[in-house]
């Protein structure tokens, strides 16, 4: 059977992609061509598929321990291997594009908070990449505070008209301009 269409019917019996990984890796003992079977079930474009599996083949695939393929599949579903990307609207892409320069703005970010970032980019979980900014906030001495509170407040107002709304924003929202407002003073 092909390994890609195995890994279709172990994800349609409701197997994680993770689980998915480890069983084809088990069985055939090959961990790059499970890897991307399982990407290519979930959709992900083979272009995509191919930068995300070079970004970690050396680390997790060129040299796999014996009985790791569960191991790996956490991995690689924790990397974001497996996450599968979402079209973005114009106005999706904008509040994006407000997320960045309010990450610039910060003036430093930790590599886990940048990644989780990464992540909600692709997958569209603009609410979630929303409040982990508005709960963060600028460097003292490298960060600029007036414009990253300022973005956020923008950003909130394009979430706002967004089918992303919810409470949760507009809390966030007051939040950043009352932030917005203090750094202006400064």
């Amino acid at each position: 059977m092909h390994l890609t269409t195995l890994a279709r019917h172990a994800l349609s019996r409701g197997r994680t992609p993770a689980d998915t990984y480890a069983l084809l890796a088990r069985r055939t003992r090959k961990p790059l061509p499970s890897a991307r079977a399982v990407c290519l079930a979930l959709t992900i474009p083979l272009a995509e598929t191919t930068r995300r599996l070079n970004d970690c083949y050396d680390a997790l695939l060129a040299d796999p321990r014996p009985d790791s393929e569960t191991d790996t599949g956490e991995l690689l579903e924790a990397l974001g291997v497996f996450d599968i990307p979402k079209s973005l609207t114009d106005t999706e892409l904008a509040i994006v594009d407000l997320f960045i320069t309010a990450v610039d703005a910060m003036g430093g970010i930790r590599p886990g908070h940048q990644h989780g970032l990464q992540r909600w980019f692709t997958t569209g979980n603009l609410t979630t990449a929303y409040l982990s900014l508005t709960a963060a906030r600028p460097m003292p001495r490298t960060g600029d505070p007036a414009l990253y509170w300022a973005t956020l407040v923008t950003a909130g107002e394009l979430l706002t008209t967004t089918h992303h709304s919810e409470i949760r924003i507009k809390y966030a929202l007051a939040h950043c301009r009352t932030r917005a407002a203090r750094a202006a003073r400064t």
